[in-house]
């Protein structure tokens, strides 16, 4: 079996498991929301930011409040989302570049995305997939993990797992992907312990049942 034939095994059983609908972890109303969301995410669960972003969006409920935001006040609004000082620069930086370079909207391509403060591939590939419909292979930690278990890239890096998943997932799932091996990652498929016994996927896994080698 090779990995196009694999992945496409793998897909059919994922979407009986977790369905087909394009969701997002992240909340958010508007474009620039969803952005700043996933920069503060960087190394943070997605539920915490869930819980600090509603009170954050009121109290600056637009891009150009984040652009006149006092740094010291908006550190201590994100202080319990952690690496506060990094990422509060970044988003009133990025803030004033998009009022200044993109006219206050969100730009599309990947170009144009990681020109923004805080913004790298994973960052642009989310706002693609989900603000702009356009197919993205977003990799974050369980994406890499599950789809190294799977035998579907060999690779560490995230930009070189982007491009073998490109090559193997048909376009279609592209933005799936990552939803599916997030549910999988976070409730099966755990960075050192996982509950192979439990996966519904475990024939096409390269770490065997007992879940004791390739686990990376």
């Amino acid at each position: 079996m090779n990995k196009k034939e694999r992945a496409a095994a793998v897909l059919r059983l994922m979407d009986e498991k977790y369905g087909t609908d394009l969701k997002c972890y992240l909340h958010y109303e508007t474009p620039w929301q969803l952005l700043f969301s996933t920069i503060l995410s960087a190394q943070c669960t997605d539920a915490r930011v869930n819980a600090v972003t509603p009170e954050l969006y009121r109290k600056y409920p637009d891009v150009q409040a984040f652009a006149a935001a006092d740094i010291d006040e908006l550190e201590k609004d994100i202080h319990s989302i952690g690496f506060y000082h990094t990422k509060a620069r970044n988003l009133i930086a990025c803030a004033r570049m998009l009022l200044t370079e993109f006219g206050g909207e969100v730009p599309r391509t990947v170009e144009e995305l990681t020109s923004l403060p805080g913004v790298g591939r994973k960052t642009a590939n989310v706002i693609r997939g989900n603000v702009y419909g356009d197919p993205s292979v977003v990799v974050d930690t369980h994406v890499g993990r599950v789809s190294r278990r799977l035998g579907l890239t060999e690779e560490q890096e995230p930009e070189k797992v982007e491009q073998d998943l490109m090559k193997v997932l048909p376009k279609d799932h592209w933005i799936l992907w990552n939803l599916q091996a997030i549910a999988l990652g976070r409730e099966i498929c755990k960075a050192p312990t996982p509950r192979c016994e439990e996966c519904f996927v475990r024939q096409y896994c390269r770490s065997g049942n007992a879940g004791k080698a390739g686990t990376k």
